[in-house]
């Protein structure tokens, strides 16, 4: 099978907590930090990390045996630890964040939100698509944390919840939401939708979820956050104040007297059921960290959609990348540890917007079909393109990245041959010496590729890394050199188990 570029091509060969209380208050009372992190999962976490010192250990989970470099890569994470994309999104974030959630105490989420879909698989292989939780929802002793940087669809969350008890998954007392965290309502998804009629043939490519409008109430400062839903007495008064700032904005918008009523009926039997989830997460999370209690945060979308350093405006609303982990939930820089940078082995976008690296026509399709890139959120068929080193590099810049998780490698399984954009150029072969912000240079660069040898071989059920084709390992390695990061996970399958520890 061979794939060939739309973009020029000239080959390359070398170059709490603190009082013992959990923070939540629900009538009064205040919940014991033991609640939420039973000893067994301390005593767990601490022979797992012990174990990570031990080469040649033997960690057994739900009956199976971890690696000794599985041991050392998981044991050896810092105490804040975080998982976040480094292309356009949909990288495979979710899965690794399943995988490691078993030896941290808290998942959180830091910023974005139904529009971020991830797709994770249980030790029994059922598939799950999550949106708003937190992807270590499936393992039973973690506490899942939306934080105050996350917009919340209050009907989305509920029936996600719902999906997950009626699958056998608990989520009681298990899942904390930010009450500083800013409410989506369904009018940010109808202004949503306007927005990108109006823009035509200029759309961003939204997910048409809302998340921008409601950042936008929430910077225009009319948006209403989740402590809001407490007071009644208000509510009501602030929700007309958002109904009207949309009405008086799109024509197509209309509002009346029992709109408003039956809107402020369904948040009010809303709050009831939220409250028991209602958190003051700032505390809880900066009391966890000085009890000294691990935490990992899975980042939404990716780098290359960040509000200030994705390919504007063709990004989300938010800060997917390091920085959002402090403005999301309340933590200082110097806690944050390692980052991984979650990579396709190729490289994918959806919506509009630059995309240097892509495939067009029948070579796109082929990419697509093998990796079965579709939007866990929308079900949108997604661009497709070789990997893009110059932008994996501003990446790894940004979000100063201790390590990369390489996902999907078996995708290029039967391949003749696969390119790497290593550099770009001008239109006049003028060198671009780093990933440029003007979108007219960036839809206008030629890009350099290497091309290397592709391999037959089926790897999707190795588990070693010496196992791999020689081909394939010299791909990742290369990826290593150009990029000057190591590669300490390999995706080679969806399941929870397709992941070679380097």
């Amino acid at each position: 099978m061979s794939l060939s570029s739309s973009a020029s091509i000239s080959s390359t060969a070398a170059a709490g907590l603190s009082n013992g209380t959990h923070p939540a208050n629900v009538g009064g009372v205040r919940s014991p930090l033991q609640l939420f992190f039973p000893s067994n999962k301390l005593q767990k976490h601490m022979l797992f990390s012990a174990a990570a010192t031990k080469s040649g250990s033997v960690v057994v989970e739900q009956g199976a045996s971890k690696s000794s470099s599985a041991i050392n890569r998981i044991g050896s994470l810092s105490q804040v630890s975080g998982v976040l994309g480094s292309q356009w999104g949909d990288e495979g974030k979710g899965k690794l964040v399943d995988i490691l959630a078993e030896h941290f105490d808290i998942v959180a989420r830091c910023q974005g939100g139904a529009n971020a879909g991830h797709t994770i698989y249980n030790s029994e292989g059922k598939k799950f698509a999550l949106h708003l939780v937190p992807s270590g929802i499936l393992n039973e002793e973690t506490v899942c944390v939306i934080g105050n940087g996350v917009v919340i669809h209050l009907p989305g969350f509920f029936e996600e919840v719902d999906g997950l008890e009626s699958r056998g998954v608990s989520c009681k007392g298990r899942i904390l939401v930010s009450d500083r965290a800013h409410l989506l309502f369904d009018l940010h998804q109808v202004v949503d939708g306007l927005r990108e009629a109006e823009l035509d043939k200029s759309f961003i490519g939204t997910t048409k979820r809302g998340i921008g409008p409601c950042y936008s109430s929430k910077v225009i400062r009319n948006g209403i956050r989740v402590g809001d839903l407490r007071h009644t007495d208000t509510f009501r008064d602030k929700l007309d104040v958002l109904l009207s700032d949309a009405a008086s904005r799109f024509r197509g918008f209309k509002i009346d007297e029992n709109m408003i009523r039956e809107e402020v009926d369904r948040y009010k039997r809303f709050a009831e059921r939220l409250e028991p989830y209602i958190t003051d997460t700032v505390q809880f999370m900066n009391d966890a960290i000085s009890q000294k209690r691990t935490i990992l945060v899975e980042g939404g979308q990716a780098t290359m959609l960040d509000i200030d350093f994705g390919t504007y405006p063709f990004v989300t609303s938010s800060s997917p990348s390091a920085g959002g982990i402090c403005t999301g939930l309340g933590i200082p820089p110097r806690v944050v540890g390692d980052l991984i940078g979650v990579v396709k082995a190729y490289t994918t976008r959806v919506g509009s917007g630059p995309f240097p690296t892509e495939i067009l026509g029948e070579g796109g399709d082929i990419l697509r079909q093998a990796g079965q890139e579709f939007g866990t959120t929308t079900g949108r068929p997604r661009r497709c393109g070789w990997l893009d080193i110059v932008a994996l590099k501003y990446c790894c810049q940004i979000n100063g990245f201790s390590s990369l998780n390489l996902t999907k490698l078996d995708v290029l399984s039967g391949l003749e041959e696969i390119q790497v954009g290593v550099s770009y150029k001008q239109p006049d072969d003028t060198p671009i010496q780093s990933f440029p912000a003007d979108l007219h240079t960036l839809q206008h660069v030629k890009v350099d590729y290497e091309v290397m040898p592709g391999w037959k071989t089926d790897i999707s059920s190795i588990r070693e890394y010496s196992k791999l084709p020689m081909v394939a390992r010299h791909y990742i390695e290369r990826i290593e050199e150009l990029v000057g990061v190591p590669i300490h996970y390999i995706g080679v399958g969806p399941g929870r188990d397709a992941l070679i520890y380097k």
